[in-house]
């Protein structure tokens, strides 16, 4: 195989041979250089006036131009005939805190089952889903996930605990990891470490496992994995390393192949939750603005028409919990008109992230207006304060001990307090009560040689006090004031959506995910935007987003038009031009002067790309030898980029082609033309080799580069 450092010279539009585009770190007196052909455009002017329009032009954008006259559009024909191959959806809601899945037939679609209810739990607590928790045996074997998990390690003697890999709320990793890679580690209670992607894999294997087998016994027969296409809900703030792992981790687990990828569809979060709730009916949903008991819904009115009692008798029945939805948009829409505007804000254990959505009647298609935003502002964040104030009452010291010498007994104590964090709320007046384990009482009189009750005496910790059944008992001030400063975030990043100017005149708020079942998040964002827009709660909000994933799955081209959360491109060598290049980025190279590090633009942050729109550029090889190309994919929050080496940008990934196994015997000058699809949940890309017309094995890369 050839080295894979190279330059790749550009030029511009009328055969104006004025820049060279090369991959940083790459020394122009190497022998490997690629040269644009003349034919590939530059975004200008005159390409906004050709007869290559953008998709997202006839969608009423004004914003988008395409950056290079080529733009392909899938054809709706093709995708049916891909949907036909698969028999069922099954969507997978990986959540920081709890997880599940859904599934519904291809010619049933109007119903959606959610998975059999788990067995465990917790009291009060809720089990539609099960905690993201596993565990492996001390050989790091796969045990058990969810409730069995946690239950088997709950029950360990503290002597064997320590030899146990227990993993809870990992999947935070993904989004506070800047350098993820496929050798990212997880660290287990015990404190040792094990690769993500196993971690990872072992999940979504398990779900896996759980719903074939779901599926055959409602069928009576074997289901086969091929038969299923299969999606794994992220958040939308994730970036691309992320959604790769997630991918990889699936390919993993066996879900589906690279031979196959279209078998695996990644949604995002709050996109999922945007598609389910326009489908909701009156009595599926509850609006704050209102607090009506029933919201304008009578028990004596019918389900809907075309839902008839035999559907509804299925629905009571099955073993898995099924959902009737409109296979039209819902009733709710009956408020809409044509450009009305809504948000959709998933608040999940880990994160919350937002999109902006614009429905197209009647159709019910669906534009984002503004890129998907958020931050880790999740229910962890409660926990987190919850932790610093047993640290401040018990010493920090103490508490990090605890948790590595008694790991069992601390999920002991979160699971408590999780069940008392579900029941605090704004008109509360009676204390919470949070069992401390035994052991968390014992060790602590064996680690500071006094009891548990001198220390809260001592902490001036006003609003907690000792209760002699073993319980710290907190007054409802003090459980509101660990919600406060993870919902005051939330509240100040809303409030910055709500000011950019793409987000004026919104007409709902859907508030979704499992953080949005605290009443106390409820009120707070009635209370800052309630004047603004209706605030709107689905019922069953916790499922909402799985039931939305599986709707995804079902139509993934719902989602008309997207907003790029970055800037790509990749670095390029232009004519010099004395006056406007900074001296520093001269080179000169036999005789023409060049200015380096130029940031070629792929697409702008920010920027509408529709659905199937594609960014073409054109490559040859060095020489006819050279059997991989790789090009440095760059990427910036910002929009006004001019240099690869500036502040903020990012090396992100590679754009692989691999020329092996294609036909050597073609004019030296092969155009190589790929072809990138930044409208979809994912970046893809493909190639042709033009002279042949045939496939070129092409990979974007955002985990190895």
């Amino acid at each position: 195989m050839v080295t894979v450092e190279f330059a790749f010279f550009l030029a511009h539009l009328l055969q104006q041979e004025n820049s060279v585009a090369v991959c940083k770190g790459t020394v122009l007196s190497h022998s490997f250089c690629l040269w644009t052909l003349k034919n590939f455009c530059f975004l200008s002017d005159a390409v906004s006036t050709s007869a290559y329009s953008s998709p997202a032009k006839s969608l009423g954008d004004p914003g988008i131009t395409p950056l290079s006259p080529s733009h392909i559009v899938k054809d709706s024909d093709a995708d049916d005939a891909v949907e036909q191959l698969f028999l069922v959806v099954v969507a997978i809601d990986f959540g920081t805190t709890s997880s599940g899945y859904a599934y519904s037939f291809t010619k049933e679609p109007e119903c959606i089952h959610v998975m059999r209810r788990w067995e465990g739990g917790d009291p009060g607590v809720s089990n539609q889903k099960t905690p993201t928790t596993i565990l492996l045996t001390p050989e790091r074997k796969f045990h058990s996930f969810g409730y069995a998990a946690r239950d088997f390690y709950h029950d360990l003697d503290p002597t064997e605990s320590k030899h146990w890999l227990y993993f809870e709320k990992f999947k935070m990793k993904l989004h506070t990891t800047g350098n993820l890679t496929m050798e990212t580690d997880l660290t287990a209670a015990n404190g040792k470490k094990v690769k993500a992607l196993e971690i990872f894999a072992y999940a979504l294997q398990f779900f896996k496992e759980q719903a074939l087998k779901e599926l055959s016994d409602q069928g009576g027969s074997d289901f086969e994995n091929t038969e299923v296409r299969w999606v794994i809900t992220v958040p939308a703030i994730w970036k691309q390393p992320a959604k790769q792992f997630m991918r990889q981790a699936a390919y993993k687990a066996g879900m589906a192949s690279p031979e196959n990828p279209e078998q695996l569809i990644i949604a995002l979060e709050p996109e999922a939750a945007s598609i389910y709730c326009r489908k909701l009916r009156l009595h599926q949903m509850i609006d704050l603005s209102s607090r009506a008991p029933v919201n304008g819904y009578s028990p004596s009115d019918t389900i809907g028409t075309g839902f008839t009692q035999a559907k509804e008798h299925v629905r009571r029945n099955r073993q898995s919990r099924t959902f009737l939805v409109e296979n039209v948009i819902g009733e709710i829409w009956s408020e809409l008109e044509e450009g009305d505007r809504y948000i959709v804000v998933d608040s999940g254990g880990g994160t919350v992230d937002m999109t902006v959505h614009q429905i197209r009647l009647p159709e019910g298609h669906l534009k984002e207006l503004y890129k998907a935003t958020g931050g880790p502002y999740g229910s962890l964040g409660v926990d987190y304060e919850f932790e610093k104030l047993l640290c401040k009452i018990f010493g920090e010291d103490f508490i990090e001990q605890f948790k590595i010498k008694r790991p069992a007994a601390w999920v002991d104590l979160m699971i408590a307090f999780e069940s008392r964090k579900r029941a605090a709320a704004p008109d509360r007046t009676n204390p919470l009560n949070i069992t401390l384990p035994f052991s968390f009482i014992d060790y602590y009189k064996k680690f500071r040689g006094h009891s548990v009750e001198h220390a809260l005496r001592k902490s001036n910790v006003d609003f907690v006090k000792w209760s002699s059944q073993g319980m710290l008992r907190m007054s409802p001030d003090a459980m509101n004031a660990l919600f406060k400063p993870t919902i005051d975030q939330i509240i100040q990043h809303l409030s910055d959506v709500f000011d950019k100017p793409e987000v004026t005149n919104v007409k709902f708020l859907f508030l979704v995910g499992g953080f949005a079942e605290s009443p106390l998040l409820q009120q707070a964002v009635q209370s800052a935007f309630g004047s603004r827009c209706r605030v709107i709660i689905p019922q069953d909000v916790g499922l909402t987003i799985l039931k939305g994933a599986v709707l995804f799955g079902l139509d993934p081209a719902v989602i008309k038009v997207r907003r790029s959360p970055l800037t790509y491109g990749v670095g390029v060598l232009n004519r010099f031009v004395e006056g406007k290049h900074p001296p520093e980025k001269l080179l000169i190279k036999d005789g023409t002067r060049w200015c380096t590090d130029v940031f070629d633009k792929f697409i702008s942050a920010d920027q509408s790309v529709a659905l199937g729109e594609t960014v073409t550029r054109s490559y040859t090889p060095a020489k006819p030898s050279q059997l991989v190309i790789v090009i440095n994919i760059y990427s910036s929050e910002q929009d006004n980029v001019s240099f690869i080496t500036e502040s903020g940008v990012k090396k992100c990934g590679t754009l692989r082609l691999d020329l092996t196994g294609t036909d050597a015997s073609v004019p030296s000058r092969r155009e190589i033309k790929t072809l990138m699809q930044f409208g979809d949940t994912e970046i893809k890309a493909m190639a042709i080799d033009v002279a042949t017309s045939k496939s070129v094995k092409v990979g974007i890369d955002f985990l190895n580069y």
